[in-house]
């Protein structure tokens, strides 16, 4: 991937970067409410998924599905199965192309509504949120 990579600093406040992909650099949201992955292709002036060469789609692909088999175990680590995987490429705050991959639940606070610009962020708190990404590490291999 691109030597020069960074990713936008907006992210910075609210996920933590946890590992690297082949192709994205994988952050956690810093909300409990969700056990929420964000994929960031580590290819700089990317915006949308079509400016990504066939190969580069088809991995994000594959790393979009992976990303959910992550945030299901991290449901499962709190007891609280995920039951619908929302997947989406937005971009209108943060224009630098990335996937969030979020668990939902029939009775989590929002159900159906989407989760962006909706209520307050529960953040896990250092510890919890050190070891959340200690399992998301540990989950690498697949």
């Amino acid at each position: 991937m691109s030597s020069e990579f960074k990713a936008d600093p907006t992210f910075d406040p609210n996920s933590i970067v946890v590992c690297d992909w082949p192709l994205c650099q994988v952050r956690l949201q810093d909300d409990a409410r969700f056990p929420w992955l964000i994929l960031i292709p580590r290819l700089m002036g990317r915006h949308e998924i079509e400016d990504l060469t066939p190969a580069e789609r088809a991995l994000l692909l594959d790393e979009v599905v992976r990303a959910g088999g992550v945030v299901r175990m991290l449901g499962e680590a709190v007891l609280r199965p995920v039951q619908k995987l929302n997947v989406a490429a937005l971009g209108n705050i943060t224009a630098q192309l990335h996937v969030h991959v979020i668990g939902r639940r029939h009775d989590d606070g929002l159900w159906p509504d989407p989760v962006w610009g909706r209520g307050e962020a529960l953040p896990y708190g250092a510890q919890v949120l050190q070891e959340a990404a200690s399992r998301i590490r540990l989950h690498q291999t697949g």
